[in-house]
């Protein structure tokens, strides 16, 4: 199973020091088998620990498709691999408003690609497409021109009317939505839209369902923890 914690933009470098510090206490004594954490903190808190367990990794929430360059305001490749960064988000709904269309997400996509780097690619669709029962058709648009076979591919559906909302999809949208997308890709495949201690259980237990992209649930160490442990309640 994949927690993959989205910070967005909260924690400093001290606080997630500290934050790293709970939760490699608490993992290490984890029965986590073939679980495996991936947090997508600030740029700023990289520097901010030193995770040991090699089952829980930091990946960049954004970044410049280029190696370096005058992109005013961007971090670039030769900024992450000082970090050690090879894990990437990729067209989160909250980027995607800002401007990042489907050719520049598969712009982003295809860089990853080259440099090797895991990506976890985001598809959801808005409360329009949701209600118009167009969903299918709108996150076939989203993947066009997406290598669904690269072994690195992993892809969260977060359907944006569920994104910070408190309330998750009914499991049989989740279901149905994963079933079309594992038609389409053996990636592993996460759910991500008000994922929390009370419905994980519920979500992880969906055909397909490889994990989970979390967001205000794993901004706090122990929600975050919390939530690990009810998923295998």
């Amino acid at each position: 199973m994949i927690f993959a914690a989205n910070f967005k933009s909260n924690h400093s470098r001290a606080s997630f020091k500290e934050y790293a510090g709970i939760l490699g206490d608490f993992w290490s004594e984890f029965d986590k088998k073939d679980d495996e954490i991936i947090i997508f903190p600030p740029f700023s808190a990289f520097c901010g620990c030193a995770l040991k367990d090699k089952k829980i990794s930091l990946g960049a929430q954004n970044f410049y498709p280029a190696n370096n360059g005058a992109f005013t305001g961007e971090i670039c490749a030769d900024m992450l691999s000082e970090f050690g960064i090879n894990s990437v988000l990729v067209g989160h709904s909250e980027r995607r408003a800002l401007g990042e269309d489907d050719e520049f997400v598969r712009a982003k996509f295809e860089f990853a690609k080259a440099k090797l780097w895991r990506v976890v690619l985001c598809v959801g669709e808005d409360d329009i497409v949701h209600m118009n029962g167009n969903t299918c058709e709108f996150l076939e648009s989203q993947l066009e021109g997406i290598d669904l076979a690269y072994e690195k591919l992993i892809i969260a559906y977060e359907p944006i009317w569920a994104i910070g909302t408190g309330k998750s999809a009914k499991p049989e949208i989740i279901a149905e939505i994963l079933e079309f997308l594992s038609l389409k890709t053996k990636a592993p495949l996460l759910y991500g839209g008000s994922v929390n201690a009370s419905n994980i259980a519920m979500i992880t237990q969906i055909p397909h369902c490889a994990g989970v992209l979390v967001g205000s649930a794993s901004w706090q160490v122990q929600s975050f923890i919390d939530l690990i442990k009810a998923s295998k309640a």
